[in-house]
């Protein structure tokens, strides 16, 4: 169905051929022609390599945990915190790439230099696995244990993994954003798509990681983890082929050079004439010429109330005036307003960007905490042994079956409901709606692990194994998540990409990564911290090797708590957000400018 849907979203109306209005240029740096770049030609083409390039990453990522407690021999606790560790590595990379498409280099360039650097990592990893670390042959998996590594072989095994945190998390923000300015955003018809492409991309993602979950864990589960490793190098290998391919039909836009001196020009500026006695209205705030007032495109960002310490930035003093007169600008002392609702923007997103942070610590259990829970329950059906890991497969399942539901059903309802000219829910409603899911999601994980537990100590066969629960009883837990992921995670996407200045779009894409990157920060800490303050003399702590000896049910409790008090903050921080207005626009305003909640 969200295939069909795809294909209705491709059909444009018929219009003659002319140039796209949003300022994008094709690859030879020519305006770019409508009918013969960019559209869901090249969508398409980046949805598939996106596709491909979650199935390598979530091959390395997915089982992980497992790697590390059966391969290189740690314990459930150091092996989940060192998961944390290295995905957040993976995404506060992302601000690595960010940057560099944004300043210097353009989307296409970065993500096709940061790919070419994922497919490194990857092939260095399974050479590494295959020549080193998996020693015995076979081993790895429940029954045979691997031996000792040196030092060198760990160091390169790190290196490894640490190429592909900096390959995948440089490409994701830029590749995000790469694939929206594929649509005019100023087309009527191709706007729309630009909304539809953010769902369906996490669609490819999420389809991506399926086949990894299912097919490529069960191998590694059984102790053929350098294959999955050269499964995923030939899947990140051939999304480059495919990225590279694509080039002719892709629209680009030029990099606006380095915001920090920007941002700083702004703040200087501001603080020396803070004894300044301001006018009564914005009219008289210093406009700056048509280069000064945008970056990257025609769309002008036009003033709005808040933060009017910055506003002084753009105040003219009488030095101004005479260094004007002698034909003599100093940004350092003298910024327009456009450059100064560039800081506000940033400033306005920040208290929903570390609102979004405590979902990225519920989010990350799934591929650490989650899979060594379903280790512990009944694997077995007959002689069949389901991997742990695979069970995110419902989660990819819940995402695409919620992304129609929403796309198809909800949206449209929300939207006659309300009876207004916008449509649907807005993105930070859909975001608290996300946090909500998130909620259920850890009282559900919680209330099944207070049952594994009990069943767990029914016998005494069972004290120090496997509980007999069933590993099906965590399919809830996983769909929760998966729901929660369409609103929250979709719903950034969008919100940032549209809710940041035109010069600053992979940046936009980059606070999403961000926020999953110390969402696992804020989770090894939060594990480090239970831990070190549940063990005593005679209890091993809520997380320890063995689960059943554990509590791992009241941590699950502890972050149900924490993202309800994240919910009451967010809520908060929305009312008082207001959004940002180019050229008059308001997108999803309601009649005083801030975006419903």
């Amino acid at each position: 169905m969200a295939c069909l849907e795809l294909c209705k979203e491709i059909k444009y109306k018929e219009e003659p051929e002319g140039i796209t209005l949003d300022g994008s240029v094709d690859w030879q740096g020519r305006p770019a022609i409508r009918e013969k770049s960019g559209g869901w030609f090249a969508g398409i083409i980046i949805l598939l390599n996106q596709g491909l390039a979650t199935l390598a990453f979530f091959g390395i990522g997915v089982n992980l945990v497992l790697f590390l407690t059966r391969v290189v021999g740690q314990n459930n606790a150091e092996a989940a915190n060192n998961v944390s560790k290295w995905t957040g590595t993976v995404y506060i990379f992302s601000l690595v790439g960010a940057f560099l498409s944004d300043s210097y280099w353009g989307r296409y360039k970065t993500c096709a230099v940061f790919q070419v650097i994922f497919v490194m990592g990857l092939v260095s990893l399974s050479l590494s696995s295959y020549v080193f670390l998996i020693r015995p042959k076979g081993c790895g998996n429940e029954e045979l244990e691997c031996g000792e590594h040196s030092k060198l072989e760990m160091g390169m095994f790190y290196l490894s993994i640490y190429l592909i945190a900096l390959g995948n998390g440089g490409y994701q923000p830029n590749i995000a954003t790469f694939g929206a300015d594929q649509f005019d955003v100023e087309h009527s018809d191709e706007s729309h798509s630009k909304v539809a492409f953010f769902s369906y991309f996490y669609l490819a993602m999420n389809l991506g990681s399926l086949f990894s979950n299912t097919i490529l864990v069960y191998f590694e589960d059984e102790g053929m983890w350098a294959f999955g490793f050269w499964v995923s190098a030939g899947s990140a290998f051939t999304a480059l082929v495919l990225f590279l391919l694509g080039t002719p039909r892709y629209r680009h836009f030029k990099a606006s050079g380095n915001p920090l001196p920007r941002f700083c020009q702004v703040f200087v500026a501001a603080c020396t004439k803070w004894k300044t006695q301001m006018p009564p209205n914005e009219e008289e705030l210093y406009e700056g010429d048509a280069k000064e007032s945008s970056t990257t495109s025609n769309r002008k960002i036009m003033y709005t109330d808040g933060f009017k310490f910055l506003d002084r930035a753009a105040f003219i003093s009488s030095r101004d005036l005479d260094d004007q007169k002698r034909g003599v600008h100093n940004p350092w002392r003298l910024c327009p307003i456009s450059q100064i609702e560039e800081v506000k923007c940033i400033l306005r997103l920040l208290p929903i960007w570390l609102c979004t942070i405590i979902y990225s610590v519920v989010f990350t259990q799934m591929a650490s905490l989650f899979v060594e829970q379903g280790a512990a329950m009944k694997t077995t059906i007959s002689n069949f042994r389901i991997p742990p890991a695979s069970m995110s497969s419902f989660d990819v399942l819940s995402v695409a079956i919620f992304i129609f539901l929403y796309r198809r059903v909800l949206d449209p309802l929300v939207g006659k409901l309300k009876k207004t000219d916008s449509k649907g829910l807005t993105e930070l409603q859909r975001m608290g709606i996300g946090l909500v899911i998130a909620i259920m999601a850890m009282v559900s994980a919680g209330i099944v692990e207070c049952y594994r537990l009990k069943y767990a100590k029914q016998g005494c066969t069972h004290c120090d194994g496997t509980s007999s629960l069933s590993i099906f009883w965590q399919i809830p837990q996983y769909a929760f998540i998966g729901a929660s992921e369409v609103f929250m995670y979709v719903g950034q996407l969008e919100f940032f990409n549209a809710q940041t200045p035109d010069g600053l779009k992979s940046f936009g894409s980059a606070l999403c990564m961000t926020s999953i990157s110390l969402g696992n920060y804020v989770s090894s800490l939060l594990v480090s911290m239970v831990m070190k303050i549940s063990t005593e003399d005679h209890m091993p702590g809520w997380i320890p090797g063995n689960l059943n000896r554990g509590h791992l049910d009241r941590f699950y409790f502890l972050l149900a708590a924490l993202t309800s008090i994240d919910l009451v903050v967010y809520i908060a921080s929305a009312r008082w957000y207001k959004c940002i207005q180019l050229e008059g626009k308001c997108e999803e305003n309601d009649e005083h400018g801030s975006l419903r909640v």
